[in-house]
């Protein structure tokens, strides 16, 4: 039995003990608004809703595990990539929308959130933009990306990983602000935001809006003819379309998937 004289300070060790033990990284809430606004995409259990780009059902390695979707696979070289297996929410197109999720990436990982994808292509990145997923820090250090970015014109240091290629960049159009980004170590998980509407297009990464540029504008038309979507005709012009995740022989886990209509 304890004694009674013994339990504040027992009280006080238990509640020194709780404040310690934090969640990695909580869920960020994106603004007031109540839950029926949103449509959850994955509720962390069912991959209901979710198929293959061009498919009936989800390719072999997506799954839901430890309440992640999650692509399970070994880490692949970008020198040797040929195409992956990605995968679209395919119950509904969506137009304007805000779209909320969680993920993370292992050291050298790399994948990307496409939207306004269309279907009937080679793959989305022929259609769709794409918000960037990658290891900033360690991907040049395991991927050589020189053959790849010199077949882009990038002649000065090609092996380099450049900032339209980086995490939560317009992949290949319009790069994130390097220094309002906080991203979160491999393995760790980290919040993305999507706001698209006609007028604005918004890259948030955790919590931090990190990049805006207004789609079909002339500015928008210049980067898209000159550079890795000068031959890609239908690129970027649909203005509904699929939201899709990209595999690209990295492993990837996805949590709070949700959207909200604009």
């Amino acid at each position: 039995m304890i004694k009674l004289k013994f339990l504040p300070i027992l009280f006080i060790v238990i509640l020194s003990c709780k404040s310690e033990k934090k969640e990695e990284h909580p869920t960020e809430t994106t603004e007031k608004e109540t839950p029926e606004e949103w449509i959850v995409l994955f509720d962390g259990k069912s991959t209901e809703g979710w198929r293959a780009y061009n498919g009936d059902e989800l390719p072999p390695g997506w799954i839901a595990k430890d309440g992640a979707l999650t692509f399970d696979t070994e880490l692949g070289l970008e020198q040797d990539y040929t195409g992956g297996k990605d995968i679209i929410y395919g119950a509904e197109e969506f137009e304007n929308f805000e779209l909320y999720l969680e993920w993370k990436l292992p050291e050298g990982g790399n994948s990307g959130i496409f939207y306004h994808l269309k279907e009937g292509y080679g793959g989305p990145p022929e259609v769709a933009p794409e918000y960037q997923l990658i290891d900033d820090e360690n991907y040049a250090k395991i991927h050589d990306l020189t053959s790849y970015n010199k077949s882009l014109g990038y002649t000065e240091k090609p092996e380099e990983l450049k900032p339209l290629q980086q995490t939560a960049s317009d992949y290949a159009m319009h790069a994130a602000d390097a220094s309002k980004k906080t991203l979160h170590p491999v393995g760790e998980w980290n919040a993305t935001k999507i706001v698209f509407t006609p007028e604005k297009v918004e890259h948030w990464l955790n919590g931090q809006m990190v990049l805006s540029f207004v789609p079909w504008s002339e500015d928008w038309y210049e980067r898209k003819n000159s550079d890795k979507w000068k031959n890609s005709e239908d690129y970027g012009k649909f203005k509904t379309g699929y939201i899709g995740l990209q595999d690209h022989s990295s492993p990837i886990w996805f949590r709070n998937i949700k959207i909200k209509k604009l």
